[in-house]
């Protein structure tokens, strides 16, 4: 029992001592995390992973959510929850510069604006066919004569703009949107968040996941370009809810499977 307790004080001292030195924004970064007195966090509900709405209140949940407002607590200022419903929109909403952090995909064409904090997230991305879909494995979508549907703007846009060399990609307005454009189009395939097809398979009858993933999107804390200081201080916070468990019990708070905790940033 003696053992235990002292286990349990040196763990609960690593925390706190990971704790203060997280709390020390140096002025530069809470002005430019906070530049009106209060932290206003992008909260994206095309990708469930990360938020979404209790079916109940109707509030903002998820692990962004509780990220957000661990580092408004840590800064000292209240937190404003601007909402989106699709990735490409939170990235337009940078031109505005209608929030101070954000929770995005890494990727490099969005890195021209934003700097991001090393990832605490990565998700599977995946593709979804009809059961009688000729197309059997993740190397058979790139061909002639097939379609495949995928939010504008999300991080499976951008790469599969990069990557696609034969497939046309045809672009639904949110990532909880892509399958429904699929199939009201009859397109061959949807590409977006492996968990939300799986949700969508279950919930239309004769659609199948291809086998294992196209891509590893890592999620990410970001803010507009223009303050090392804030950068620096963001992506210490991101650490340290990575190493204290505090992602890791968010997760598992709300429900969410199939997103892994990304590594420690190398030092």
């Amino acid at each position: 029992m003696r053992n235990n307790f002292w286990l349990g004080t040196i763990m609960a001292l690593g925390v706190l001592g990971m704790t203060s030195k997280a709390s020390l924004a140096s002025p530069d970064a809470q002005q430019h995390l906070a530049p009106a007195g209060k932290l206003r966090a992008a909260i994206n509900f095309g990708n469930p992973i990360l938020a979404t709405r209790d079916a109940i209140t109707g509030e903002a949940m998820g692990v962004s959510v509780d990220l957000a407002r661990e580092l408004g607590r840590r800064l000292g200022v209240s937190v404003e929850l601007v909402i989106y419903n699709a990735a490409g929109k939170v990235v337009e909403g940078i031109k505005n510069r209608e929030w101070d952090v954000a929770f995005v995909a890494i990727d490099p064409a969005r890195a021209l604006e934003m700097a991001y904090t090393a990832p605490y997230l990565m998700i599977e991305g995946a593709y979804l066919v009809s059961q009688a879909s000729p197309l059997k494995n993740n190397a058979d979508v790139d061909r002639e004569g097939v379609r495949i549907a995928t939010a504008k703007g999300s991080a499976y846009d951008l790469y599969l703009s990069r990557e696609i060399r034969h497939a046309q990609i045809v672009r639904a307005a949110t990532s909880p949107a892509v399958t429904d454009t699929m199939i009201a189009q009859g397109l061959e395939v949807a590409a977006g968040v492996k968990q939300q097809l799986q949700a969508d398979a279950k919930r239309i009858p004769g659609l199948r996941l291809l086998d294992g993933r196209f891509m590893v999107i890592n999620q990410a804390m970001a803010m507009p370009r223009g303050s090392e200081a804030s950068i620096r201080y963001l992506t210490e916070f991101v650490e340290e809810m990575k190493a204290s468990g505090f992602i890791a019990e968010a997760l598992t708070r709300h429900g969410i499977e199939g997103a892994a905790i990304a590594a420690p940033l190398a030092r």
